[in-house]
């Protein structure tokens, strides 16, 4: 992945200033700063490189308006090495940092006013992007939510999401929304639920969030949303850290929704 940063920037006539680039899940990307620039490296094995996730932000380039607030995909280049794919994506530099460095929240926030009414905003221009991007199908939703919640699913309602909307992927105090890889269709208010659940650790700053977001958590169509972030969690509970640390709050949580 180092000998492949190098080589997209080279590509790309770009210098990598990046001291201590950041190693995404698996080492599936490698993330820095490039001079002006922001260089995200994307690899995967040749046979399965494309899809949803490997396409997610430059479709989220051509079809998201200006005021949802990310960082701009600039240049993609892409090439092949020795049975591997790599992507090398250069975005603005957004000199923010992101608000929570877990996805998972373990600490009150203090965001500006205007932070949450952007949030409010950028989720409800998103909502209604037409694409024919699935983020989570229905097959998931109606297997999963029975088996890890034992609540029940009817009538779906869609809207567009972020689809991993959660506070390691935002940044303030000025908010832009980061990693659109897999963003799509999914049950309406996925992302605010997901940030509201998230938040459950910190009381608090999870009151904030139900507050923020009223209206769309509010909607009697978003318990399918919160169900299925519910199921989310309780089926990663076993392998990863900071969902074993939410699995708690969440049984609670699902206790106050109607089955």
């Amino acid at each position: 992945m180092r000998t492949a940063r190098a080589t997209a920037c080279t590509a790309l006539n770009i210098e990598d200033t990046a001291q201590a680039p950041i190693w995404g899940f698996q080492g599936r990307t490698l993330s820095g700063p490039t001079g002006p620039g922001w260089l995200r490296l994307v690899s995967e094995t040749e046979n399965r490189a494309g899809g949803r996730l490997w396409e997610g932000p430059s479709a989220a380039q051509d079809a998201l308006r200006p005021d949802v607030p990310r960082p701009a995909l600039l240049q993609v280049h892409d090439w092949t090495a020795d049975g591997w794919s790599y992507r090398a994506e250069l975005y603005e530099h957004v000199p923010l940092p992101v608000v929570s460095r877990s996805p998972v929240l373990d600490t009150d926030l203090d965001l500006p006013e205007s932070w949450w009414t952007d949030l409010s905003t950028a989720l409800d221009t998103l909502a209604a992007v037409p694409t024919d991007r699935v983020s989570v199908r229905e097959e998931y939703i109606r297997r999963a939510i029975p088996e890890f919640t034992s609540h029940t699913v009817d009538t779906i309602e869609w809207s567009t999401a972020h689809g991993d909307f959660h506070f390691a992927n935002l940044t303030g105090p000025e908010l832009r929304i980061l990693d659109w890889e897999g963003w799509g269709r999914a049950p309406v208010g996925l992302d605010a639920a997901q940030l509201y659940i998230y938040a459950l650790r910190v009381p608090e700053t999870a009151a904030k969030v139900h507050k923020s977001l009223a209206h769309i958590l509010n909607d009697p169509a978003a318990r399918t949303a919160e169900l299925t972030v519910c199921a989310q969690v309780l089926q990663a509970a076993d392998r990863t850290p900071f969902y074993a640390a939410l699995a708690e709050p969440v049984r609670r949580h699902l206790m106050t929704l109607q089955p």
